[in-house]
This record gives structure tokens, sequence and C-alpha cells, in this order.
């Protein structure tokens, strides 16, 4: 069958302008040849793939401070690099304001667990040779307590107590008062300027638990002799020493002393503090000593849940209960002695004892203290 115009179909393949069906020689094509390993096609593409290669290249470099110009098309990336930004802008949290003065020195202060040991100074007691000057010697002179040194924060309640501070002390905290004045002298036992530097004292403690740090407060007129952290009751929240200890660590009735106390930072001591600090309202003209008293016992106390506990006078001595055994005392306290001259005298002469007793390098099987009975006015 023959087809309108006179012409057989191509039923086969052309290769090289020649047709398989009938062998008709058509115009050649022209055709790239090249001898050797590859055929023309190969070189095309060999050529297509190292061009293809050295713009990638090139675009990598260009996009090198911008990766997202490598994933995204140009007409995509300015739009999603602007979503991100916004994006990221809105979910950055906000700044922290910077860290008081007081948490500046906390941190700076403190050990692993968040515990810091803290004193309060005033003028009169910072001065070279007074107490703070023997309360520092004590910890170089003590029984593994000069590493305990740089964890000490002194409380400065005036300006001359601070610049004083700074002098011979890494970590010093000046409490902003506007009757620094009236707290700066020796403030003899239950003065009113002596009450006011207690007080301004606990508000401060109050301020640290807040925060989350744990606490030893220890006044500056005690001997720190011996590292007291393995006398602490391990699962107690407060503890205390005490003037006279009838022998049962968590019996309310012993005779306590706040020149001493261990607190751990919780919701509970944190209650506590801020009713103890509040019930200075109902009995004026009482120190923190007599507060406690006063309310060691309420209900509201109670119901906190919070765990007492007493210690020891033979760990924790002063000077209206000796330390029975020097070989196991960790502090001694210049309480029950009245006036700064008599409690830098008396420190200074028991902290010549304990440097007798060190250098004896044995266990003594008596204990004598260089110091009056009760000291006088």
């Amino acid at each position: 069958m023959k087809s309108t115009n006179d012409e057989s179909p191509s039923l086969g393949y052309d290769f090289a302008g020649v047709s398989i069906k009938d062998g008709k020689s058509k115009p050649p094509a022209p055709v790239i040849c090249y001898d050797g390993l590859f055929g023309g096609r190969d070189v095309i593409r060999i050529v297509l793939l190292v061009t293809t290669v050295t713009l990638s290249c090139l675009l990598f470099y260009k996009s090198a401070n911008n990766p997202l110009n490598m994933v995204f098309s140009p007409w995509k990336t300015d739009c999603y690099a602007s979503k991100l930004t916004n994006e990221s802008s809105s979910k950055t949290e906000p700044k922290k304001e910077p860290v008081s003065e007081l948490e500046r020195v906390l941190m700076n202060a403190a050990m692993e667990d968040n515990t810091v040991i803290i004193t309060a100074l005033n003028q009169a007691w910072a001065e070279p040779n007074s107490t703070f000057d023997v309360f520092r010697e004590s910890f170089k002179v003590g029984i593994e307590t000069e590493r305990l040194l740089k964890h000490v924060i002194a409380v400065c309640l005036d300006i001359k107590a601070y610049d004083q501070c700074l002098k011979v002390h890494p970590h010093c905290y000046l409490i902003n008062a506007t009757d620094s004045d009236q707290l700066s002298g020796p403030n003899r036992f239950m003065t009113p300027g002596y009450l006011k530097l207690i007080w301004r004292r606990m508000d401060l403690l109050r301020q640290v638990i807040g925060l989350g740090y744990n606490f030893i407060f220890t006044d500056a007129d005690i001997l720190w002799l011996r590292d007291p952290f393995p006398r602490f009751f391990p699962d107690a929240d407060f503890q205390i020493t005490c003037d006279d200890y009838n022998g049962r660590p968590s019996d309310k009735k012993n005779h306590v002393n706040s020149g001493f106390t261990y607190v751990k930072a919780n919701n509970k001591t944190s209650k506590f503090y801020k009713y103890w600090i509040r019930s200075s309202r109902k009995f004026p003209g009482k120190h923190d000593q007599d507060v406690f008293n006063f309310i060691k016992n309420d209900l509201h106390v109670e119901k906190l849940g919070i765990k007492m506990r007493f210690f020891d006078t033979v760990y924790f001595g002063g000077f209206c209960q000796p330390s029975r055994d020097i070989n196991v005392v960790n502090t001694m306290h210049a309480n029950c002695c009245i006036g700064l001259d008599n409690k830098v005298n008396n420190l200074k002469a028991a902290l010549e004892d304990w440097k007798r007793y060190v250098s004896l390098n044995t266990t003594v099987s008596e204990t004598k203290w260089n110091i009056p009975p009760r000291c006088g006015y």
C-alpha cells in the first residue's frame, strides 16, 4: 500500500542520517567527532558538570556570611530571613535586671551548696586591733578554718566600717542606712543603738534566705577554732547556740544565744524569719533572743513545721558556759561579757590559750581558759 504522496512511511530509526528500513541516505547531520576514550556527548556532559561545580563553589564563597542564601532562592531568602528575625525577636526572653549588690557579694562568697558565713560590723568593731581583727585571726590559727574565711561576708552598718573592711577582707557589704551614725559606736548591750543594729541585721538575714542562700550567722566576738560543719544536725532547718545548755538538743527550753545560728534556706525558715521580725513590734525594747523565746512555742511557728536544734556548749562554748573540752570545741563566744574593750581583751586571752594548746599538738586532760567566769563591766 502506498501513501498519498507516493512516499513510503519510515517505520524504522535513523542512525547517522541512514534509514534502516530503506537504506536511502539523507543529508548528514552535523556531528562532533572525537577520537579517544569519550564520545562527543560524554564530553558535553563533563563540561556541564565542571561548570555546575564551579558555579556552586562560587555561590558558597559569596554566601558564606548568609548560609540561608544557599538553601532558599533569592526571591524567598529576604522574606524568610525577615520573618525569622521577627520570630526570634518575639521569642527572646527579656534581659534580667542586673543583680543587686547584696546578690553580687553573696555569689562571690558562697560555697558550692550556696552557703555563706555572715557577720556584722560597725565602726568600733571594725577598727584595727578590735573585734574583727581577732575574729579573722581565729580563722587563721584554727583547725580546718582558714579555708572558710573566704566565705565570710562582713555586713557593715556604717561607711567607716565598710572602708576599714575593704582594707583587710574580700567580701564586705554596706547596708545603706540614713541613721548609720547611731550604729557606728560601741553600742552597749540593750541601748537603742544596739537594738537598731540587731533588728537591721535580722532583716538582712531574712533577705539572704529569700535569695536562696543558707547561712551561718556569727557575731564578730566569736572565735572560730575548728570547722563547725561536722557538728551540725543534717536534718534541721534552724540551729542555734546556747548561753546555757540542758543536754537535750531538741528542747526549746534551752537558753539560746542568737550570736551563732545555722539556717537552711527554705520556705519554712523564710516564713519564720518574717514572723520573728514582725513579732518585734509586739515586744518593743526587746532584742532578737528575747523575742525568739516569746514566739518559739507559738501555734503559728508549730504550724510551719520548722525543725529546730540547739547546740551543746561543749562544742559551741562561750564565756557564759565555756567549753569543758578544748579537744573538741569549735567556737568560743564572748557572751556574758559587757563592754567592747572587755570583749576584745578576753577574746585575745582565750585565743592565746588556744595557740598554746595547738602548739602542744596533742590532747589535754584538763581544759583551762584564761578568762574570768563572768566578764565584768
